[in-house]
């Protein structure tokens, strides 16, 4: 296609046209917008200003508030210690005005104390002349007096000593006589309230020690088995045995409480069994407490049987020797009542043998002499009396039952055998060792008997002999003499007395001895 030259123009001057065209469009948009923003500018410097005046307002009324604020604070702060130096400027007139008062009450003290003194000084002036009147009257009276009765002052004095020494010792007579009497009189009371308040001493230990057993648990997850759900394992277990189950915080452990011995050894041995099988329902626990219940009656047998065959005792009723077998759970203070029965079985017959009495017949007694303590937790009264019942029932001889009855002193020992046991019963029980801390309690009774003796002035040495029933004082020749021993003796059986607690009672004898030593040469 061919442009011509004409054509060619005519777009060049449209070309130029719409160059001019746009640069005066962009001149025109370019001279609006500097107008707008000369707007926008003059409207932020205005708006600026005002900005500024309103702070300015805002921080002159702020500096007023404040400095209204501090007046206000240094007005209350001024009349505050304005009040202040007032009450203390009042304090120290009234500390003033009563040290005046104070003063001028000294002072009159001072005049009243001086002429006191005065009033004094010749007081004693004149007690002094009243004082020699006196002595000079009583020196004439008592010479008068030794004219009259012929004898001196030292010997008056002398008879008159003798003679209220007397009276003392007639008072002092009397006074023990009336104490004695009112002692028999109360005697049964006294020994009454002393044996119940050693029984409630020790009941809380008596009991704890012979109505509970332990059992060992292999973990603490055991115990939950032992419930069982809702608890009813452990109310199956206490039905099946009638003891009580003591499940509590102790780690590794249950508690089986219950008076009868044999009863809690079935538990256990019942309780041990479970654990080991690991089978704990309530059909399985009926199932191994019935079968525990006949081996440990088949053991109380044989337990019996035995101790019969070793003491050499025969013809014992079946039912004395199922009692002699459950005897083997039964303790006192922590002897075995079975193995003290056998002691003291043997131990009537070697003292038989050697007096020349029936040996069988003591080692029965013997024997025999505790087994009310079987049942003594089931039947009420005495072991000594449910002892007799139970061998009068079996047809024992009349120097067992003697026996029996006697050897606690309940009854009078009626043959050598009865005193044979009760010698016997006491051998057994008192060896130290034999029962909880019997030796322990009895050094510590003999070396508080010779700390106390120890206490006293002029004691050289103390000894507890024969078992500590007498205590032998030793005193120093030279600190106290003959008299003086007599009341050392009374202080320190008093002292005892109060101090310590034993049975029957201490003798006390305190020695002196003086030695004279020369040598020849």
């Amino acid at each position: 296609m061919i442009i011509s030259v004409k054509e060619v123009i005519v777009l060049s001057v449209i070309f130029l046209v719409g160059i001019i065209i746009g640069y005066l469009i962009r001149k025109l948009f370019a001279e609006t917008k500097i107008k707008t923003a000369e707007a926008i500018a003059k409207k932020i410097i205005i708006e600026a200003e005002k900005e500024a005046e309103n702070k300015k307002k805002e921080a002159l009324l702020e500096a007023k508030e404040s400095w209204y604020k501090i007046k206000s604070d240094f007005e209350k702060e001024t009349h505050e210690k304005r009040n202040e130096l007032q009450s203390l400027e009042k304090r120290i007139m009234q500390r003033e005005e009563n040290l005046e008062k104070r003063t001028e009450l000294m002072e009159r003290r001072e005049r009243e104390i001086s002429r006191r003194e005065k009033e004094i000084a010749n007081a004693e002036v004149k007690v002094k002349d009243i004082e020699q009147k006196y002595n000079t009257l009583i020196e004439e009276e008592l010479q008068r007096l030794e004219r009259v009765s012929g004898m001196t002052a030292n010997q008056a004095k002398e008879e008159i000593k003798v003679k209220l020494l007397n009276e003392a010792r007639m008072d002092a007579a009397s006074m023990i006589k009336k104490s004695e009497d009112e002692a028999i009189e109360t005697a049964s009371e006294k020994a009454k309230m002393i044996i119940s308040l050693a029984i409630q001493r020790c009941a809380a230990d008596h009991v704890a020690e012979t109505t509970v057993s332990v059992v060992d648990l292999p973990d603490d997850d055991m115990k939950g088995r032992i419930i069982g759900r809702e608890g009813r394992n452990i109310r199956a277990l206490e039905i099946a045995t009638g003891v009580d189950l003591i499940v509590d915080d102790t780690p590794g452990a249950v508690t089986i409480s219950c008076y009868d011995p044999i009863k809690r050894e079935i538990t256990r041995v019942a309780l041990e069994r479970l654990i080991m099988d690991g089978r704990i329902h309530p059909g399985r626990i009926e199932d191994v407490v019935e079968k525990v219940k006949k081996e440990i009656a088949i053991s109380i047998k044989e337990e019996g049987e035995k101790a019969a065959f070793e003491v050499g005792v025969d013809g014992l009723h079946p039912e004395i020797i199922k009692l002699l077998g459950r005897l083997k759970y039964r303790t006192s203070y922590s002897q075995n009542v079975l193995q003290h029965s056998k002691e003291v079985a043997f131990l009537c017959g070697i003292m038989a043998a050697e007096l020349g009495v029936n040996v069988k017949t003591a080692k029965r007694a013997g024997l025999l002499h505790d087994i009310g303590k079987a049942v003594d937790h089931q039947t009420e009264g005495t072991h000594t009396q449910i002892g007799v019942d139970l061998a009068r029932r079996y047809n024992e001889s009349k120097v067992v039952l003697n026996a029996i009855a006697a050897h606690h002193e309940d009854a009078e020992p009626e043959s050598v055998i009865a005193v044979l046991v009760a010698a016997a019963d006491a051998l057994s029980a008192s060896r130290p060792g034999a029962r909880r801390e019997m030796l322990e309690s009895y050094v510590k009774r003999l070396e508080q008997l010779e700390k106390i003796c120890d206490t006293f002035k002029g004691v050289e040495k103390a000894y507890a002999i024969h078992a500590g029933r007498e205590i032998r004082v030793i005193v120093e020749p030279d600190k106290l003499n003959d008299s003086e021993i007599m009341f050392l003796a009374k202080d320190i059986a008093k002292k005892i007395e109060s101090e310590m607690a034993y049975p029957g009672e201490i003798k006390v004898t305190v020695l002196r001895e003086v030695r004279a030593i020369e040598y020849a040469r």
